[in-house]
């Protein structure tokens, strides 16, 4: 059985439906992912098989990503350079609202706070 992947998430007023349109968009992922810092796809929104490449902050190096899982309503995983990375998920909350997810492996603890940071961005600009 595979480990249960380590979760990151923070609560939201913001509904489902904008936050997982922030989580799709790419043109939104270097306002919110601190390690993007920038897409270049053919399709503004990820689905299923979805590829494209991202310039890392910092380095500018270019790698290349493909959304491995897409399962509306709300979560999609990818990998990047071929590795599996991060999954991302919307969960709604019972009395509005909803909650920002990063699954990640276990092994990949130390990436947490970057992912933190990530769902601070994301509800950040949902409450713009």
């Amino acid at each position: 059985m595979p480990e249960k992947p380590l979760e990151v998430g923070l609560d939201s007023r913001a509904t489902p439906e904008h936050l997982w349109e922030i989580l799709t968009d790419t043109n939104q992922w270097p306002r919110w992912g601190p390690s993007v810092r920038r897409v270049i796809a053919a399709e503004r929104y990820i689905h299923a098989g979805a590829t494209g490449r991202i310039v890392i902050t910092g380095v500018g190096l270019q790698v290349g990503y493909r959304i491995t899982t897409f399962e509306p309503p709300y979560r999609w995983d990818w990998s990047v350079a071929r590795f599996p990375a991060t999954g991302h998920r919307v969960d709604p909350l019972p009395n509005g609202g909803a909650r920002v997810v990063f699954e990640l492996p276990r092994w990949a603890f130390a990436y947490a706070p970057i992912c933190r940071q990530a769902c601070r961005r994301i509800i950040d600009i949902a409450h713009r």
